[in-house]
């Protein structure tokens, strides 16, 4: 799929923080079986970790495998808790290897990436780089609840960074919510790439679910509906390239 300045795309990915949830998943299954707007969901699902109590990781395992059938399967790493996605200690590069090795052991092979809470740090970065992950920590614009000091990657469009070990990481910023994406509709101020994200227990809301299906209704005359892995398939060359330097903030 060719790129070009004239022409405007637009993903969407899920943050499934509660796959093991049984009305949480049902609703994100249905939602990714409708493809609402011609939208391809991928699922950036937290993976089971026997410290935040009992898990049941083959159920999640059988959930992973169907929602990876349905469109790209991610990697989301929650260091501190399920309801507690930032880091507060540990080494949060190793886990994210440790996860990603766990995982394909299991026959999975997540394709993107996002931390939890946004975090990221360069040995964050270098652990998605060695996973072969699309990176989707990246915001377009600051989280607005992050503390002062708290670590973060902006950039404004997909590009290819340029990272400390020299490790090349191709990244996909993620760039609204739907509260940001149905505020920017009307004013018709989006970016060439847009990257719409929302998190999987929004869908128990059924206002929040009909919002989620007019939002991205609209979304798709107004940009080409596409997927996090069909964007990646660009290839790295094709993209503005960026030091690490020039991503990671505090």
């Amino acid at each position: 799929m060719p790129h070009t300045s004239r022409e405007r795309y637009a993903v969407v990915s899920c943050h499934v923080e509660r796959p093991l949830d049984d009305a949480v998943w049902a609703r994100f299954a249905a939602l990714q079986e409708a493809r609402p707007g011609g939208f391809v969901v991928a699922a950036l699902m937290r993976p089971p970790d026997p410290a935040f109590g009992e898990e049941d990781e083959a159920l999640w395992l059988r959930r992973a495998r169907e929602a990876d059938a349905r469109g790209p399967l991610g990697h989301h790493t929650h260091w501190t808790a399920p309801d507690h996605a930032r880091p507060t200690g540990g080494d949060p590069a190793a886990r994210v290897l440790e996860e990603g090795r766990r995982l394909r052991e299991h026959g999975l092979a997540p394709t993107v990436f996002c931390g939890g809470g946004w975090y990221t740090d360069a040995g964050v970065a270098e652990a998605c780089a060695a996973l072969g992950y699309v990176d989707c920590t990246p915001r377009a614009a600051r989280p607005p609840y992050l503390a002062q000091g708290e670590r973060w990657a902006s950039l404004p469009a997909p590009a290819t960074v340029e990272l400390p070990s020299g490790r090349e990481l191709l990244a996909i910023p993620t760039t609204h919510s739907l509260g940001d994406l149905l505020r920017a509709l009307p004013r018709r101020r989006l970016p060439s790439v847009v990257h719409v994200y929302f998190h999987d227990t929004e869908l128990l809301d059924a206002r929040r679910r009909a919002l989620l299906r007019a939002g991205l209704a609209v979304l798709a005359r107004r940009a080409r509906p596409t997927d996090l892995d069909a964007l990646a398939a660009w290839g790295l060359a094709e993209l503005p390239r960026v030091a690490w330097d020039g991503v990671a903030r505090l």
